[in-house]
């Protein structure tokens, strides 16, 4: 691991879309500094899309670090929760805009975690056919994969981020200091979107993930620091190959198939994203398991990280063909056939259809309190 001094931590990683390009900062005090919005597009005023949580943490420091560009600054304070991802809510935004007179022009800036991100990017997308927007995410799971390769949506009750675009931010700002904030449920929940780069991609970053788990939960921001980096590099890799993910990209979504449907069957926000991640994860490896591509070891293993990442690892009882029609609303099926992001190797994951049945026998197994771990 590299050495960074907890006072700097500034990185960058590049995001490959040719003219759209853009750079992920990852550090400290970058929130708060105007040098980092330097070089985003000019315009006569910015809005801050936020929330009701995050707002009144750090609203005022990036509005006065924005006050150095934009003459004019507006803010849209939106409900908190995923159960507010939703057309009303995103009409608050939209509201905002007309009302201020808002042009094309206009930087729209989502300071939050992944459910203002995901809105402000398609109201970004959608506001006179699109204005530019960052991304200024303050949760761990927001900062290591929703807030980079230009996923933006708004669920429906029937589906999960089954509506909206694919819309590059200007810039990504990681301040990794925003984490300390987190209460540690929110932190287990961004721990499951960093683990899951390991099974489908870099099996020496699991190894690192075990080796720094207690310090990662802690916030020791130097761990912190190094795995939002990792976990960009990642991400920027697989999104620079598939941007509107018809093949490669699909692989970041190991453990979201069925995460998808806990979210949905439970009912937004009773899980968190990431809980359910976590949970779809133990799930997706179990079937990769019955596919006969991983030994049950490494799906024990997989299944004891992410219980001790403080996340849950036995699926809510919903009844596995309530699972199944919540799974078929999913952006991977084609023609009512599931399809999932199984692990191929320790390392390598892709994209496979499975037999109901089977898929309803590992989902009664993951079910099951005795096992679990």
């Amino acid at each position: 691991m590299q050495t960074l001094s907890p006072e700097l931590l500034v990185q960058d990683v590049a995001i490959d879309f040719g003219d759209r390009s853009y750079r992920i900062a990852i550090g400290t005090s970058l929130l708060n500094n105007p040098d980092t919005y330097a070089d985003l597009p000019r315009a006569t005023c910015a809005v801050i899309v936020t929330n009701t949580t995050v707002g009144p943490l750090y609203r005022d420091a990036l509005a006065t670090a924005l006050s150095a560009h934009y003459p004019q600054i507006h803010t849209v304070v939106l409900p908190d929760g995923e159960a507010h991802k939703t057309w009303q809510t995103l009409n608050l935004i939209f509201d905002a805009l007309l009302e201020n007179t808002c042009d094309r022009h206009t930087v729209l800036f989502a300071l939050g975690g992944g459910v203002v991100g995901d809105m402000t990017g398609f109201a970004a997308a959608s506001y006179m056919r699109g204005v530019p927007f960052v991304q200024v995410p303050t949760t761990l799971l927001a900062q290591v994969d929703s807030s980079v390769g230009g996923k933006t949506a708004i669920n429906h009750p029937l589906g999960k981020n089954m509506i909206g675009a694919f819309y590059q931010p200007a810039l990504v700002v990681c301040d990794i200091a925003t984490l300390a904030s987190l209460p540690a449920r929110e932190l287990s929940a961004g721990l499951a979107e960093v683990i899951k780069y390991g099974p489908i991609n870099d099996l020496a970053f699991l190894d690192w993930i075990e080796g720094n788990l207690d310090a990662l939960r802690s916030g020791d921001r130097v761990a912190l620091a190094y795995a939002v980096k990792r976990s960009c590099e990642i991400k920027a890799w697989v999104v620079s190959q598939d941007e509107r993910e018809s093949g490669l990209r699909a692989i970041l979504n190991f453990g979201h198939t069925f995460g998808h449907a806990i979210e949905s069957g439970m009912g937004y926000g009773t899980w968190l994203h990431g809980e359910a991640v976590g949970c779809g994860m133990v799930m997706a490896a179990r079937l990769s398991e019955r596919l006969g591509l991983i030994e049950p070891s490494f799906v024990q293993r997989l299944t004891q990280l992410i219980a001790n990442a403080g996340l849950p690892t036995v699926g809510p009882q919903l009844g596995a063909a309530r699972y199944l029609d919540l799974m078929r609303i999913d952006k991977k099926s084609e023609g009512g056939q599931i399809k999932f992001v199984v692990i191929d190797q320790p390392g390598s994951a892709s994209v496979r259809k499975a037999p109901d049945a089977l898929v309803a026998e590992v989902i009664e197994q993951s079910c099951q309190p005795d096992t679990a771990v």
